[in-house]
């Protein structure tokens, strides 16, 4: 039996205690509890054997960093992953207290437990056991972890910007992906980028009576609708001019691959999302429209009286929350500012609209022909007894721009959660075996870059 298996109640136990920090980055009232979560990762790695470890202030919340240098001539891998978690609510909705790990069956539910401080812990752990059994790694190892993901990552941004030498590697590891399937090994060469905004449109000084001044008066929410509806159609193209100009489709072996995948869409439509059936631009492929297609969402609309009962109010103020995902080769700031143009021509008369970006991060898309992944695929190939299926993910995690940007390193996405581990939302879970076996895929594909 190896170190791996006979030490899992250990790792259970301390993946346990990790998820019990409730270290909501969202929210400042948990600055004491984002700490706690970093000097825990700190501690960790300290008795995994790294050197070196410390805790980077700066402005926003503390990165930690840690490594092993020890294998002069063989390649260097930057780890990351983030301790800071999104907020829990709905409460009503989780079956046991999102801050008091549960077990039930071969599942452990908490926030955070797959997004991602399972797998920050897991990466740990593969370390460590290399450590405890043979008192060295088979390459050079470095730790780069953050608390800010949930927020934008603009600490860890600015830190890599800055190219410290002690950030120098061959390629980075990012355990925050999803395997496609149970059983199926998966290395996620795609993301999409974000941009995330807030609209704000105000008409009259303030709220009126819609007796006296309907039909004369400007309305904020009226107008918020209009311009919503004028940057995307009912089928889900979007309408802002220039918007899909630099969008690179995937190539004719990734549809086919994609193609192949096992897939049952009624399965994903009604049981995984709930919903009653699909949207998106007609023509195109799922997973094109998931993986490589941009996309504007609305995720909330505030104004107006929402109470019990009725007022009779036309708002003086509304407010639009609105985020765009990009592709490769979309930029951030370009697509920000066609999105500022669209919303100023669609503005109705009587009111000023205002677009405010509150956090950003450019997409990414990684050529998997390079040995850093081939070797991660045989790892998991190894661990999981199947082949490695490479797909892209829709979501998005800005540290890989930033990472290909300012390091000039391509990022590994070896992740092993599974699609209906309900990220952000109540029942956050991670399958046990996949956490099991992700610290053994990590170690062996340390071994695999070492020989």
């Amino acid at each position: 039996m190896s170190y791996y298996q006979q030490h899992q109640a250990e790792f259970l136990e301390g993946l346990k205690t990790f998820l019990r920090i409730p270290s909501i980055s969202t929210l400042s009232e948990h600055k004491p509890d984002i700490r706690r979560a970093a000097e825990f990762a700190r501690n960790e790695l300290q008795s995994a054997g790294m050197t070196n470890v410390e805790l980077i202030e700066g402005k926003g919340n503390p990165l930690v960093y840690a490594e092993w240098l020890g294998a002069p001539g063989k390649p260097t891998i930057l780890f990351y992953g983030h301790y800071d978690v999104q907020p829990p609510d709905p409460l009503d909705e989780w079956k046991s207290p999102p801050f008091e790990p549960e077990v039930r069956g071969d599942n452990i539910y908490a926030r955070g437990a797959v997004d991602d401080k399972g797998q920050v812990y897991l990466q740990i752990k593969a370390v460590e056991g290399l450590m405890k059994t043979t008192g060295k790694l088979p390459v050079n190892v470095k730790f780069l972890l953050e608390g800010e993901e949930e927020t934008g990552g603009e600490h860890i941004e600015a830190y890599v910007r800055s190219k410290p030498p002690r950030l120098q590697a061959d390629a980075a590891v990012v355990c925050d992906t999803e395997m496609f399937a149970p059983e199926m090994p998966t290395i996620c060469v795609g993301l999409r980028g974000m941009v995330y905004y807030e609209l704000f449109v105000e008409g009259a000084s303030h709220d009126l009576h819609s007796g006296v001044y309907g039909g004369a008066a400007p309305n904020p929410i009226q107008a918020i609708a209009e311009i919503l509806c004028a940057l995307k159609d009912r089928e889900g193209h979007i309408l802002i001019p220039g918007f899909y100009d630099r969008v690179i489709p995937p190539s004719v072996k990734e549809r086919e691959a994609w193609a192949s995948l096992p897939f049952d869409e009624k399965e994903y439509t009604e049981k995984e999302m709930g919903a009653r059936e699909l949207v998106g631009e007609p023509g195109v492929p799922l997973f094109e429209r998931v993986w490589a297609r941009p996309t504007l969402e609305v995720h909330g609309i505030r104004g107006g009286f929402t109470g019990e009962g009725a007022k009779t109010v036309i708002p003086a103020r509304a407010t639009a929350k609105i985020s765009t995902r990009l592709v490769a080769d979309q930029r951030p700031d370009e697509a920000a500012d066609q999105l500022r143009a669209a919303v100023k021509a669609a503005c109705p008369k009587g009111v000023i609209a205002e677009v405010k970006v509150l956090h950003s991060g450019a997409p990414s898309l990684t050529n998997p022909d390079n040995p850093f992944i081939h070797a991660a695929a045989a790892a998991m190939k190894e661990v999981f007894g199947r082949d490695t299926v490479y797909i892209r993910s829709g979501g998005s995690i800005p540290i890989v721009g930033v990472f290909d940007r300012y390091l000039g390193i391509p990022s590994v996405m070896m992740g092993f959660g599974l699609p209906d581990d309900n990220l952000h939302a109540p029942n956050e879970k991670f399958h046990l075996p996949n956490f099991y076996r992700g610290i053994e895929a990590v170690a062996r594909y340390l071994e695999i870059l070492g020989e």
